[in-house]
């Protein structure tokens, strides 16, 4: 089991009032599936996804990610958790502007236990058409090539899950696809298990386990279903 959820909630305190974010009675994610979770913004998906990665503390209910309770850990140990087993594809996809798309990847395996592997970064790269842009700098790549970086950033530490925050939102339809395609490719070849957020129908009806958010979580009835 990679990710196994049990009773989570997430309340946030606004002018001494709490309000629920996240209700969660049970959730699982098995190993090398590849999950599509749809709802509207503000529903809270992103913050299910930096609660499983352990950026977000979770202080009730039970979190186990491959294999690990991260519920009442702390920061640093949930750090290094996470350096070492999950890869998180951010919307804005978080490359560092001063780094060419070779030393960004590289870059995705420096704070885990595994040697980093100049080879592999390169054929990653290569894997997701990029191989004539290694030693370009973000701020010389489309939209859709700093995207293909931050896969094959994510997909190079080897990690047992990846996590996935609306990958295609700022790509025409056609590159969506494309992007898509190769991201699931990827984690097949790697082994790895995919959590993917989404607002685009046809990517998530390309899922064949798609997870419809509002029916997830609870704290959405409680908020009327949206914000």
């Amino acid at each position: 089991m990679v990710v196994k959820i049990k009773d989570l909630k997430i309340e946030y305190c606004i002018g001494g009032e709490s309000f629920a974010v996240l209700d969660i009675p049970s959730w699982e994610v098995n190993e090398h599936e590849q999950v599509a979770i749809s709802g509207p913004s503000g529903s809270g998906k992103s913050t299910l996804l930096n609660v499983i990665a352990g950026l977000l503390p979770s202080k009730k209910g039970s979190v186990q990610i491959c294999g690990r309770e991260l519920a009442g850990t702390g920061e640093a140990e949930r750090d290094h958790f996470r350096a070492e087993n999950v890869a998180y594809i951010f919307q804005t996809f978080n490359l560092l502007q001063g780094y060419t798309a070779l030393e960004n990847v590289l870059l995705g395996a420096t704070f885990s236990s595994q040697k980093t592997d100049r080879g592999q970064a390169k054929k990653l790269l290569e894997r997701v058409g990029l191989k004539s842009r290694l030693r370009h700098y973000p701020s010389e790549m489309s939209i859709g090539e700093q995207q293909r970086v931050a896969i094959a950033r994510a997909l190079v530490k080897k990690p047992g899950l990846i996590l996935a925050d609306e990958p295609t939102g700022s790509l025409d339809p056609h590159h969506a696809g494309e992007v898509i395609r190769l991201l699931r490719e990827a984690c097949s070849e790697n082994g790895c298990a995919l959590v993917t957020v989404s607002h685009e129908a046809s990517i998530v009806a390309s899922f064949d386990i798609r997870v419809d958010f509002l029916k997830l979580n609870r704290a959405c009835d409680m908020a009327g279903g949206g914000q």
